[in-house]
């Protein structure tokens, strides 16, 4: 019953966060962000709340008036507080069920997971508790009735026999001590709250507390229009000699309150130590899905040795060896985390197929956030130059500044970044680098020239110069950054080198077709080629929409007439039918297999958009071209993972 119930609950969750990967990219998914985003609004919250009660006067007499008067006060700044102060707590208990949820729908409170579950059942009631007592403090008629019904619950309980419900019978009888008291409550759980915080998350590897700006902006923005459009008024002042009668309740905070006021304070501490208890014997009840026992893993490059534990992904038990792993969502929504498995069976677990496609699944990838061992199993990082933390540290984050721009085109881009002095970026023709934009997002781009040559016994000026070829995207962030505000002496942020699509060694007759600005990876591998003196056969299909978008052709042609093993052939894909054009037309794949409807003795390189490959590569193996011989590297424009 309870894995039939995952399935459902799963099943949910993967549709709705497709949905919010389409709207909002995967990086921004805020599904994949729900701890994250409890531990935002528990800042915001404390922050409101230490606001409010440098204005809150702790007595009997005086709360309602300072609540009242910090309402109405400082010009609506005071209400603003307030508001996002209560609609904070509202939205921290949604997020922290949703976070639950999903974790239970996705079976992640097994084995060493179990801490940080039973821990998350104890968050879940100190912040019920923090909520509750928090309504108590106004002292309007729902203060009345959350206090008076709160005690009552607490006096069905044996030993207390009705003794706690006795303060709230005469006005006299509440007096500025219970009021202290209530204070204390309310500082001294929130900070128990905060420890429990801290513990829950001691289990997860590499755990992030800190959401993306764009959604802790965004989470602000909506707070502050909430307050401001249904601001939060207190309902009257609190008047023991009656019963408030009608009251506006808040749905988050106070669902059970009327069990309690109809007289089912038993069901409710039934409900609640039942909960309690099943909350926490789940991690032991539910039904394995994958790993039985620890499982061996050999991770390249290295090789590293690490032990994963029962149920864990290959992720966490990487990141648990404080490996240098790339990982970004940890849901299997983004892709980052995508590695080839030589050796071994894994469970690839629960993913979106946009991050793990079937060609993907054919040659053997996975994501390394959701597959978990099934035995001992090998497996390859991909553009991963080191696993070791300190070597990636000191290698894989650099700061360079612009050193040139040259406008190749209208919407294109060349971008010169140099590198401080005497530092040199080692890479291998094909990779590329991710640009960190001011938030932590991440735009990638290809190196556009071969790396320095290591046979040159002295550096070249320009060996620490980084080429990059910037297409213009509509409504994109760095894109536009680089078009409209860059201007040479910027600094720029960015970590590399990454990726594997590289030339191989062999004898094969090569073929390389570009889309766009694929065109840039193809120029440094073509680059690297030339150097080494490469005597195979190579053939460039270079395909664009219009004749503009074709750069370089100077330094293209001077190619063919340098190098008698090169042929080049430009493809427009959007030209009418009278523009007088000489050249081939239509899709650039087409044209390729036209000339060589037999691929089985090629290997071909190539890259592009996303659609361009996923429409190119079947069609080529499907003429002969072996799987092992293709290699393809693609992007998504406006994407987080943009190449090129």
């Amino acid at each position: 019953m309870i894995a039939f119930v995952q399935r459902i609950l799963r099943s949910g969750f993967m549709a709705i966060e497709a949905v919010f990967n389409h709207a909002f990219g995967d990086r921004m998914n805020p599904f994949y962000h729900l701890g994250k985003i409890t531990f935002f609004l528990f800042w915001v919250i404390a922050v409101t709340g230490l606001v409010l009660y440098v204005f809150f006067d702790t007595s009997v007499e005086g709360a309602y008036r300072s609540v009242e008067a910090v309402t109405h006060g400082a010009f609506g700044l005071g209400s603003l507080i307030r508001g996002l102060h209560r609609y904070g707590s509202d939205a921290m208990v949604l997020s922290m069920m949703l976070h639950m949820l999903r974790y239970f729908a996705f079976d992640r409170l097994r084995g060493f997971r179990a801490f940080s579950w039973v821990t998350g059942v104890g968050l879940l009631w100190l912040t019920y508790a923090s909520g509750v007592n928090g309504f108590m403090l106004p002292w309007d008629r729902l203060a009345q009735f959350v206090t008076q019904t709160s005690f009552e619950w607490l006096d069905w309980l044996p030993g207390f026999g009705g003794r706690l419900i006795r303060n709230f019978i005469l006005p006299e009888h509440v007096t500025n001590r219970l009021f202290s008291l209530l204070v204390f409550m309310h500082i001294g759980v929130p900070l128990l709250l905060l420890l429990l915080m801290w513990i829950h998350v001691q289990r997860v590897p590499k755990a992030s507390t800190v959401p993306p700006r764009p959604i802790a902006i965004a989470l602000m923005l909506t707070l502050v229009v909430v307050s401001f459009a249904v601001p939060v008024f207190s309902q009257g002042p609190a008047d023991l000699h009656t019963t408030p009668m009608s009251l506006s309740l808040d749905w988050f905070l106070l669902p059970v309150f009327p069990l309690i006021q109809e007289g089912y304070s038993g069901l409710l501490w039934a409900l609640v130590v039942g909960f309690t208890a099943l909350g926490t014997a789940l991690p032991w009840l539910t039904f394995r899905r994958s790993a039985k026992a620890s499982h061996n893993l050999t991770i390249h490059p290295g090789p590293a040795q690490v032990v994963a534990r029962a149920g864990e992904t290959l992720l966490d038990a990487g990141l648990r060896a404080d490996l240098a792993l790339p990982f970004d969502c940890r849901s299997g929504g983004c892709g980052v985390c995508v590695c080839t498995v030589l050796a071994g069976r894994v469970d690839l677990g629960p993913y979106q197929e946009a991050a793990l496609t079937p060609a993907m699944r054919a040659k053997g990838q996975a994501l390394m956030c959701c597959a978990v061992a099934l035995e001992d199993v090998e497996f390859e990082v991909e553009g991963v130059a080191s696993l070791s933390p300190d070597e990636a540290q000191a290698m894989g984050h650099w700061t360079g500044r612009v050193q040139g721009m040259e406008r190749l085109s209208p919407e294109l881009m060349r971008l010169f970044i140099a590198l401080p002095p005497g530092k040199r970026l080692d890479y291998v023709a094909g990779q590329y680098i991710n640009i960190i934009l001011d938030d932590g997002a991440k735009r990638s781009f290809s190196f556009a020239k071969a790396p320095p040559d290591p046979a040159q016994p002295f550096p070249l000026p320009d060996d620490g110069v980084i080429e990059l070829h910037i297409r213009r995207i509509d409504g994109g962030r760095f894109t536009t950054q680089v078009f409209e505000h860059m201007q040479v002496g910027d600094d720029i942020e960015f970590e590399g080198p990454i990726g594997r699509f590289v030339l191989r060694e062999g004898n094969r007759p090569i073929l390389m077709i570009a889309g766009a600005t694929g065109f840039a990876p193809i120029k440094s591998i073509l680059e690297e080629a030339f150097r080494r003196g490469i005597r195979r056969p190579i053939e460039l299909y270079w395909g664009v929409r219009k004749k503009e978008d074709l750069y370089l052709q100077d330094l293209v042609h001077r190619w063919q007439d340098e190098h008698d093993n090169f042929t080049y052939v430009p493809v427009l894909s959007d030209v009418p039918e009278d523009d007088p054009w000489p050249g081939r037309r239509g899709y650039v794949h087409r044209a390729l297999l036209d000339d060589h409807p037999d691929l089985s003795g090629h290997e071909i390189y190539a890259c592009g958009s996303t659609q361009m490959v996923e429409a190119a590569v079947p069609d080529f193996l499907e003429h002969g071209l072996g799987e092992e011989f293709c290699f393809s590297d693609a992007f998504t424009p406006g994407a987080a993972n943009d190449k090129g």
